[in-house]
Formats: C-alpha cells, structure tokens, sequence
C-alpha cells in the first residue's frame, strides 16, 4: 500500500500515535516498501513534528487520531515530499485529497502484485538504512540515528539469546508494549525481539503511564517487562502508601519478609545459593502475592533501562523477591549494550556486554573511570545528512562514544558514573537538552541573569534562577543591587525593589508573576510535557566565576552548582505538592 502511495526509496513514513497493531504494520510496511520507518514522540508539537517529517524527507505520515491529524495538517503546506497522511485510529471526518482511512489505504494494495514487492525486497540490503530513530542533541536539533537491517535484525537475535528468550515453539513469551515507539528502546522490544523469537505482544492502554499499566500487566501477566525507572518507582511509591494503611500485623510480616528478601537475594548474588525457610515461607505469605497483585507472577526477567534507577528502588524490590536487571546502551547501538543477567546480576551495575558487543573505557582515570565506548554489530551507520555529528561520535578506530563515564569491576560488570553530556535524563527517560530550555527562560523574563535547569532521575524538571545585579568590578563578585535595567523592569511592573534581597523576602508579587508568566510561555512551547519546567527558585546570589559556578569561559559548572544548592533543589522534590 505504501508503494500504491507512491512511496520512494529511502524516504521516511513517519508514524505519530500510541502504540498499536497499526504502527507495527506501518513500521515494518515502510521497511519492506523499501521506506524508512519513522515514529514520531506523540506529545510532540507541530514543528518538532515538521523537522521530523522535512528531515527524513517523508512521503507518508502515519497518524493515529484527530488530534495528531491537525498538527500535520498545520504543517503540510511546508512539506514538500508529502504525498499521503493515514489515519488508523478513527474515522476521517472530512475528504481530503490525499488523507486516508486505514481500511481505505489497506485496500490499495490489493492493486500491488506479489512480484512487485518481492522485487523491492529483494533490492534490499543488510548494510542500507530502514529506521530513524530522532534523538535530542544537547543543543540544537535532534539527530536522525541510521539504523540497518542487520543492526535491529543482528542486535534483536544477540540480545534475546543472550537473555535466553524462548522460541514461540518451546514456550511463547508474551510482552506488553506501553513506552514510547519513537524510542529504540520501545521498537526492539515491542517490535524486533517479538518477531525474532516469536513473542506475543499486547498493547497497554494509551493512559498507562498514568496508571492502567498495572492493570493492564495484571490482565495479561507477560513473561518479561521493560519498566523505565519512573515506572518501578511508581509501583513503589503506590505499594508503600497501600502498605503504611495496612493492619499493625500485616505490616510487621511485610517488613520481616522483606528483610529475610533483602538479605537472601543479596547472598545470592554474591554467589551463596542456599535458599534458607524462613525465605520459603516469606515467598509463600507474600513475596506470591506482592508478584500477583503487579501482574509479575510469570515474569522472570524485570528489567529497567534507558534512565539511571537509585539504589533504594532496587532494594526495595529485591527485598520482595523481584530483582530488577539493569541494562544499558542508546539508540546509536540500537538499544542495548550490556544487560544483567539473574545469574550474573550486581545492584547499580548495568551489567555486561551482549555477545558480539565490546567495550572501551577511553582515557580512564585513577579510579577506572572513563568515557564508555561501544563496538560492534549493533552500532548505528551515523545521523542523517550531520556528518561532523557522525565523526563526532564514531572515532578513526570505528568506537562509538557514548558521551557516559563509566567503570568495569574486576568481573567486568559495567557502572555508569556520570554524564559527560549536559542531557538531563528524567526518571520516565525523556532525554531532555538543558541550554534550549535555560535560553528560552532567559528570553522570555529580561531580569533573569542565570538559569539552571535540573530533574535528573526526577519526575519533573526545575529551574534554579538568578537576577540581573551588580557585580564587584575589582573582585568580580556579585553584589545585591539590581542592575538599572533590572530595576526599570521592576517599575514597569509596578515594583518598588532595588535589590533582588528585596524581591527574594517579600516574594514581590509583580516579579513572581511575570518570571511564572515567562516560563508558562516557554511550557507553552515545550517539545512534550516531559520537557516542562513545573518549578523555579530565585537564589539570593547570581553565578560568577568568583562563586564558582561559572568556569573562565562564563560556561556554567553544573555539578558545582547542584552541590552548592542541593538543599533548595531536594526541596523541589520533597514538598509535598506532585505538579500534575
């Protein structure tokens, strides 16, 4: 149907929608129509959703309701390439030339030979690009990571048998497909690893991650989960508020069997495989239960990945019996690198390589510590059309550079230590560029001198800011007086401060208006929700080199920065208000 379309070689099809049969259908079409396959983030706005679809030059766009309908049709006068858009989630309500209804476009192919589709099929080749995957660049736009065949069919096979998925004919492994389809990681679970070992998927609801996906987990009880870290603190969050209100003897078993779970699975993976009664019988009063009220009671294999996860969310499930794997990797090696196995297993350790998979820890320090690289078969063929970018990335010797700081232990565990990158990685793994976001605030509220954004492994991001003031000319320290444009802007505001001291104790009304004005205008403009700032403090003091904040070329530290004021941004986090 999408050749019928007039799809060309090597032009993107780009999808927008919640998960579904529809987009398996139209990913693995695009591919074998001789397209690329191209998922688009569903929150996206209209001109992410333009850069996308000019950038990989689509000709078909693949949409599942109205309101994904309307962003393109925003867009579609600047879209050159576009030939059709589909609809597969509801009805069109109006003809258009060249919109489509699922059944309508389905039908089309009943005009395509098998022979003119074997013809392009086989045209193909393993080394020749089939999927972007858009990854968000630390500034400036996201970059088209090239996929091959071989690197999701090679990396699909490598992965699965290196994590002993069954073949559908000895026993079927049954999946939920909920994150993201934009993502890599989404597409090689839900899409490639299914159709390599024959799994069954099921499709959670659109609102999962608001909080059906226990339900739907529970209905279909998958054999192996995928559960960004969000979603596993989400589940702990929940079973903690369910256990404080329960009976005074419920809790005292809970919390015995969650200490025998802590200790037996920690002796465990330091090789002790005794499995003591008192073990036996906590498993039989609630470690069964605990796994059959999350719809976990048939899975062996929890994993997490695409974000960092704390130590604690780790314990707290081991501590009922459910270890959670850890593993680790990005687009540009589509998706995984090293997984943790149940036999080769270390809390905070993403642990180790795939077969076939390498790595290098380039320029280690003391301590071991150094950039991750990766090679191997699953490393991408470079971004669209940015070749500074690729070199960037893949070095002479052909190492990826993960852009991570990491270690190897002495058993060739893997531990990411830090970020080279500036990305904020948030706890629901929304890859978010920081300097965009601080510019625009910048922008939008004139007083504002610094800002700072912050929600790494958060559930939402803040900003740290600071007010344009005075600064010491000898010594360069920054003082408390407002600079005059600073205080102009306050007048015209209907402000009678002068220092920012001023501002910060009475909490000038004028002034908290108009930052929290400016920044819902930058929210307004967000690439997805993820990517809105929920909450902003005004520090008394503005960042200078004096302070330490900013480094000899004015670029802010951002590790001084989060110590220095750790107190007021754990405090973003711990009141008790959750933005929704």
């Amino acid at each position: 149907s999408c050749f019928q379309l007039g799809l060309e070689r090597f032009h993107g099809v780009c999808i927008l929608g919640f998960n579904s049969a529809e987009w398996f259908i139209a990913d693995i079409g695009a591919i074998l129509a001789g397209g690329l396959a191209v998922g688009i983030y569903t929150t996206s706005s209209p001109e992410a959703c333009h850069y996308i679809a000019e950038n990989s030059s689509a000709n078909i766009i693949v949409v599942e309701n109205h309101k994904q309908l309307q962003k393109i049709l925003e867009i579609e006068h600047k879209l050159p390439h576009l030939k059709a858009i589909i609809m597969y989630g509801e009805e069109p309500k109006e003809k258009r030339p060249n919109l489509y209804s699922w059944e309508e476009f389905i039908s089309l192919s009943d005009q395509v030979t098998d022979s003119n589709l074997l013809d392009i099929v086989e045209s193909q080749k393993p080394n020749q690009c089939c999927t972007l995957i858009y990854t968000s660049g630390t500034t400036g736009q996201p970059k088209g990571v090239m996929l091959s065949h071989d690197n999701l069919t090679w990396t699909a096979a490598a992965a699965g048998s290196f994590i002993q998925l069954s073949q559908a004919l000895d026993k079927q492994e049954l999946l939920v497909s909920y994150l993201p389809l934009s993502h890599i990681a989404a597409q090689m679970i839900d899409i490639w690893l299914p159709l390599t070992f024959g799994a069954q998927v099921f499709f959670a609801q659109p609102d999962a991650l608001k909080g059906t996906l226990v339900d739907t987990l529970r209905e279909v009880r998958p054999t192996a989960f995928l559960g960004v870290p969000r979603v596993w603190e989400k589940m702990e969050e929940k079973m903690k508020y369910v256990g404080a209100k329960s009976s005074a003897l419920k809790r005292k078993v809970a919390s015995w069997a969650k200490e025998v779970g802590l200790q037996t699975n920690l002796k465990q993976m330091n090789g002790n495989s005794q499995v003591p009664v008192n073990f036996r019988l906590a498993r039989r009063l609630v470690y069964k239960k605990v796994r059959k009220a999350l719809g976990l009671d048939r899975c062996t294999r929890c994993y997490t990945g695409a974000a960092p996860i704390t130590r604690e969310t780790l314990e707290f499930f081991l501590s009922l019996n459910i270890p959670v794997y850890e593993l680790y990797g990005m687009s540009e090696c589509s998706g995984p690198h090293t997984i943790s196995l149940p036999h080769a297993f270390k809390l905070t350790s993403c642990g180790k390589e795939i077969t076939g998979c390498r790595t290098l820890i380039h320029k280690p320090d003391a301590e071991g510590n150094g950039e991750i690289c990766f090679s191997g078969r699953h490393v991408f063929m470079g971004y669209l059309n940015m070749d500074a970018k690729t070199k960037e990335a893949i070095d002479k010797d052909g190492w990826l550079h993960s852009g991570d700081l990491g270690k190897h232990d002495k058993d060739g565990f893997l531990y990411i230590t830090g970020r080279i990158k500036e990305l904020i990685i948030t706890a629901g793994g929304e890859n978010v560029p920081p300097v965009p976001i601080e510019d625009a605030v910048k922008e939008a509220v004139p007083i504002i001198s610094n800002a700072m954004l912050v929600g790494d492994k958060a559930k939402f991001l803040a900003m740290l800011l600071t007010l344009k003031c005075q600064v010491n000319e000898e010594s360069g320290e920054p003082g408390d007086d407002l600079t005059p444009e600073a205080i102009e802007y306050c007048h015209r505001l209907g402000s009678k401060a002068t220092k920012i001291s001023d501002i910060i104790r009475s909490r000038d009304q004028a002034i908290y208006a108009a930052i929290q004005k400016g920044i819902s205008a930058v929210n307004e403009r967000a690439v997805s929700n993820a990517q809105k700032v929920q909450k902003w403090a005004l520090l008394e003091k503005d960042f200078s080199i004096f302070g330490g904040e900013l480094g000899p070329t004015m670029k802010l530290k951002r590790a001084v920065v989060a110590q220095k004021y750790k107190d007021q941004i754990d405090r973003f986090y711990t009141d008790a208000e959750t933005p929704t």
